[in-house]
Parts: C-alpha cells; structure tokens; sequence
C-alpha cells in the first residue's frame, strides 16, 4: 500500500498536519494517517491565550477576561480582557478533523492501526510494518513520542491529573479562571491547584507537579480529593470525566535526522513550550508551515527553533524552578502582579517583543537568577 506521506500517529501535531493538508484540496500528496486508538474520546484539553496569532478559535469552548493565581499569602487577579484565557476541549478538535478528513480524497485516517517496529527505507521509499500489513510512502512525518517520559530525559516535567466535575447549585464564579493556586512544596517538587469554571454550576479542577520525574496519576489521586472537597465544601456533584498528562519542560535541542524526508514532530519533537509546557497554538503553526511545505514539494518540516534570546530565558527560568522550587509561587506572582496583561499574553504566545522580554525581566527577582548563571545547567539525556 503506496502514498507519498505517512504520519505516524493521529494525536493533537498528526491530525493538525492532516487537516491542514486535507484544506488545500487536490494539489497535497496522498497522505495516510496511521492512528492505534479505534476511536476518539474527550480526553484532555489545550488553553492558550487568544492573541490575534491563535488559530481554530472557532472550537474554544470557554474563554475568561480574567485570571488569579495564589499563594498561602498572596492572590494576584488579573484582568486579561485584551487577550483572554481559553479552553478548546479536544473532543469538538477530533470530531471536526475527522469530518473534514473523511471529506478528503487526498487525506485519510486510518483508526485501530498499531505500528510494528521502526521504518525502514527499501528503494528510496518509507516501509512501515502495522497490524494492517506494510504502508510505503516517500516521506513519513512521525509525531508519536521516541520514548517514554523519565527522569533526566527533560529539566523538569509537568505532570496532572483533573476531573469536569458538574454540581447541583451554582458553586464556581464562572468570570474567573483559576491559573496557579500554589500548595506547600514537597520533595522538590512545585504543586498547584488550577480551576477552570465552565458554569457556575460545572468546572474541570486539576492538580498539577512540576518536577524533575514525571509522575502518573495515580500519585495525584489524594490532593485532588482533598482540592475538590475544599472547593465544593460538600456539596453533592458528579464527575463528568477525567484527563490526566505529562508535558516536558526543557527538552535538549532536537539533532536533525540526516534523511529529511523523516521528520519527527509532536509534543516530545518541540512542540511544547519549555518554559510553560503550552502546545496547542505551537503545533498550530507548525502544522500550517509543514503543509505549505508539503504542497509545494519540499517535503515535510520540523518545528522551528525558538530564537536565541527565548531558548535563553526559558533555559535559565527552568533552572531557578528546577534548583529553587520554593520560589515558584513568588516568581509566578511577581510576573503576573507586574507585567501588563497583553505582555504576558504575548510572551506567552511565542509572540512576545523585545520590550515584552525585558519587562518579563525585571519583574523576576534578581538574585536566584543571577546566581543560576554561574551554575552548571541541569543535563538532559537525549533520546
């Protein structure tokens, strides 16, 4: 079975490319999804603030002018009206993509499809081994993880778990969208509460680690009860669903495959943020720019590099969070209290100017920063 593209896995960067391919009509290269589940279920949720840069806006679900973040001693809110915070639920993501995919005469997704081994090029051309016999293609864009999270693969991870909890009366303020509400630091690693409320009556309530191990859910099971009952106060509700997920922050530069028409992608390939774990909008774009690239015959692209100046801050913020954990809840306060909104939004977004930079600068506490310069930066084990 013959295309000219095969894209490993039809997750959040698989189905984005897909789509976008499957946008630009007849002139794309007949493309194959390969994907294991058999089937979609609404199983996590992607924020980002709505710059004018966002894309697929038209699927948010929820969007809030303002957000808080806390401390033992602090609560910081913030108006973000400008630019506010949003949720797009993946479920409205994949039904969309599977519609505009089925349309496709040049793109299809293949459901329930396990992939056996490594490609291998036979003849110049991609083979792949699945539990529905062997798929050729020129090129292969492959956004499936190259391994497991682990302990020093990453500077730190960001692990969670939540539950969309829906209650009998009104319980959550529905104007605010609780980002960072820290918890005390244990074993060197930073926890907060984080509380997103869809109604007053109904809200999806996570607990969330960054650490230098990731961690499964099961491990989060305890402080999200103890969260939900301080909350709800004892109030009657249901549990809706539940979404746990591990995000790295700090991943070592990507090294370039020699072959180009085997291009790796995804969450664990640069498509998460190092400083903040935000993918959605990231994978968004790269998406754009790899079906530009594929429609014009070059074939497929990797995501692009952050500049110098961005890999630098975030580098040197994951080593005071990694080394001071402690100082997470002052330095996360600090940055909100004082930064304007739409510089934050922006800084966020991968959009941020020069002036965005240096105003996140001088709202961080100089010390700890200072002294991480002349420190070693934590390793990271390629995969």
């Amino acid at each position: 079975m013959e295309n000219d593209l095969l894209i490993l896995g039809g997750g959040a960067a698989g189905l984005s490319l897909a789509r976008r391919l499957a946008e630009q009509g007849a002139t794309v290269p007949r493309t194959l999804v390969l994907e294991g589940r058999s089937d979609y279920a609404d199983d996590r949720t992607w924020c980002f603030w709505m710059h004018p840069s966002a894309q697929l806006t038209h699927l948010v679900r929820r969007r809030w002018a303002k957000v808080s973040l806390a401390s033992s001693t602090e609560r910081v809110l913030v108006d973000c009206a400008e630019f506010p915070y949003a949720l797009l639920p993946s479920g409205g993501f994949y039904q969309e993509s599977r519609e505009l995919l089925a349309q496709s005469e040049r793109v299809r997704l293949a459901l329930g499809v396990a992939v056996h081994g490594a490609p291998r090029k036979v003849d110049g051309l991609w083979e792949v081994e699945t539990s529905t016999g062997v798929h050729r293609a020129r090129w292969i864009v492959d956004t499936r993880p190259s391994a497991p999270p682990a302990a020093g693969a990453a500077v730190l991870w960001q692990s969670f778990l939540g539950v969309e909890v829906e209650c009998t009366g009104p319980v959550f303020d529905p104007t605010v969208a609780e980002i960072m509400h820290f918890t005390t630091v244990e074993a060197g690693q930073i926890l907060f509460h984080y509380l997103l409320p869809l109604s007053p009556t109904r809200a999806l309530l996570e607990v969330t680690a960054f650490a230098p191990a990731p961690a499964g859910p099961d491990v989060f099971r305890a402080e999200l009860t103890r969260f939900i009952e301080q909350r709800l106060e004892g109030r009657p509700y249901r549990i809706r669903r539940e979404e746990h997920g591990i995000l790295p922050m700090g991943l070592p530069t990507p090294t370039p495959l020699a072959d180009t028409t085997y291009v790796r992608a995804g969450l664990m390939a640069g498509g998460a943020r190092a400083s903040s774990g935000y993918a959605f909008q990231r994978i968004q774009r790269w998406a754009v720019a790899c079906a530009r690239s594929l429609a014009e015959g070059r074939g497929p692209q990797a995501h692009a590099a952050d500049g110098w100046v961005l890999r630098q801050m975030d580098a040197l913020f994951l080593q005071v969070l990694r080394h001071r954990p402690e100082l997470a809840p002052t330095i996360f306060l600090a940055m909100f209290r004082q930064v304007a909104p739409a510089r934050l939004a922006r800084f966020m977004s991968d959009q941020g100017t020069l002036l965005d930079d240096l105003a996140i600068i001088a709202a961080l506490p100089p010390g700890p920063f200072l002294r991480e310069l002349f420190r070693p930066a934590p390793s990271v084990v390629r995969s």
